[in-house]
């Protein structure tokens, strides 16, 4: 029975028969089903949020990486539909965990979504059936967490199911590389779960690598991640030592990466956010105490990042002192408040720190986004302003804080009084009296 149960949703995942249902359609989870559909897989998408369920059973979509007319196509089709019913569940075969995995404010991680989506599934687990999670967490979480609870169904994994983790890569707003282009990791609790999960993303993904165990998968996401995050650091303290040495930090930057191997350019900024990178480096921080080892260099990085914001703040204040202008009652218009450049995501955003002190300090702040239509920070909303030259003019600081390509560097430049650039967005106007660099 096992291996006929085995070969039997290997079958099915080769012929693109077998179910899939996608839980949580955020920008993790609705491109993943999207490539699913796209690929003729019968799919269902499980999301909590009503009006989410609303809108892409419209055939609008939420996520920047993510058309509209795609999802309408595959929702018209047949291909793709989305519901909040958990009971769907009872009939699918593959079930991909893509659920939020933040910090508590004591710096934990928190699993309630990771422990709701386990109790849910465990509530419809059936032989032959397929559970991975994608959610970044902490080592361990899937052999932890989700297997004893299934396991408490009566079901043992291999005879009856199969669980494995994945790491999602998606990196929002990259236009290069989309989720079908980026090398899947797999690790599964057993060798058949892992092969098994491996033969379902091939059949969207060219390039699948399998590693021994759940447990190094999820390693190998925190490792990307907290690479990204220490070097982020690092940069960010070279801008610091480069400003009090009267060094132009970027050019710094761009001689370095001239050399062809051994060092690889990250640029400094106000600050990091989104879900992953505040969050990762976090959990890993986490379990190695809990394991009586504290990763000091990573801790660093952590604060440093968590800094920046107030540096910014320190840059803008400095930029108008040095014309006479107070913070208190200036008006300033900040450009760009999602976490990074061309998405419209503004959770762990410099820019609500930024606000927030400028706001203390007595300043009148409005702001220009692209994606961002609406901004409401502890209760108090944010007026939204087009990028014009009327409203450049009207303000006695323009900061850039997110470079979106949608901005007009030129105009900027050109009509505000003072650009305070966070991101070197207008390097290309070369030195300019009202422009002040990070």
């Amino acid at each position: 029975m096992p291996a006929e149960g085995h070969k039997g949703l290997e079958a099915r995942i080769l012929e693109r028969r077998a179910r899939v249902v996608v839980m949580g359609l955020g920008h993790v989870g609705l491109p993943l089903a999207v490539e699913f559909a796209r690929a003729g897989f019968p799919v269902t998408g499980l999301e909590v949020d009503p009006h989410r369920v609303a809108r892409l059973q419209r055939g609008e979509s939420y996520v920047t990486d993510v058309a509209s007319s795609e999802v309408e196509a595959l929702v018209r089709n047949g291909c793709f539909r989305v519901t909040g019913e958990m009971e769907v569940l009872a009939e699918a075969e593959l079930v991909f965990i893509c659920v939020p995995t933040p910090m508590s404010k004591t710096r934990e991680p928190d699993l309630s979504y990771v422990w709701q989506a386990s109790e849910t599934v465990a509530r419809h687990l059936h032989r032959g059936m397929l559970i991975v999670l994608e959610s970044t967490t902490y080592p361990g979480t899937t052999e932890e967490v989700l297997l004893p609870r299934l396991r408490a169904t009566g079901l043992e994994v291999d005879r009856d199911f199969y669980l494995a983790y994945s790491p999602e890569r998606i990196d929002p707003g990259n236009r290069r590389y989309r989720l079908r282009d980026i090398p899947k990791l797999v690790g599964g609790v057993s060798p058949r779960s892992g092969d098994l999960a491996a033969l379902a993303y091939r059949q969207i993904i060219s390039t699948v690598h399998v590693v021994s165990s759940a447990r190094v998968a999820e390693m190998a996401k925190l490792l990307e991640n907290t690479f990204r995050a220490v070097n982020i650091a690092l940069a960010n303290e070279f801008a610091l030592i480069c400003r009090a040495l009267e060094v132009d930090v970027w050019e710094v930057i761009e001689a370095a990466a001239t050399k062809p191997f051994g060092f690889m350019p990250f640029t400094p900024g106000p600050g990091i956010g989104g879900v992953c990178l505040p969050a990762n480096s976090g959990y890993l921080v986490w379990k190695a105490r809990r394991h009586g080892i504290e990763p000091r260099l990573i801790g660093v990085a952590e604060e440093i990042n968590r800094r920046m914001p107030h540096v910014a703040v320190e840059v803008i204040a400095e930029a108008l002192n040095a014309r006479g202008k107070p913070v208190k009652g200036t008006r300033l218009l900040i450009l760009g408040v999602a976490y990074k450049r061309e998405v419209g995501d503004v959770r762990e955003s410099p820019a609500l720190t930024i606000i927030e002190e400028l706001w203390r300090r007595g300043a009148h702040v409005v702001y220009a986004d692209p994606y961002v239509e609406g901004l409401e920070i502890g209760g108090r909303g944010v007026e939204r302003v087009p990028v014009s030259a009327e409203t450049l003019a009207a303000c006695e600081a323009a900061v850039i804080v997110t470079d979106h390509m949608a901005f007009d560097y030129r105009l900027i430049v050109e009509h505000a009084p003072l650009v305070v650039d966070l991101r070197n967005a207008t390097r290309a106007f070369g030195a300019r009296a009202n422009v002040v660099r990070l």
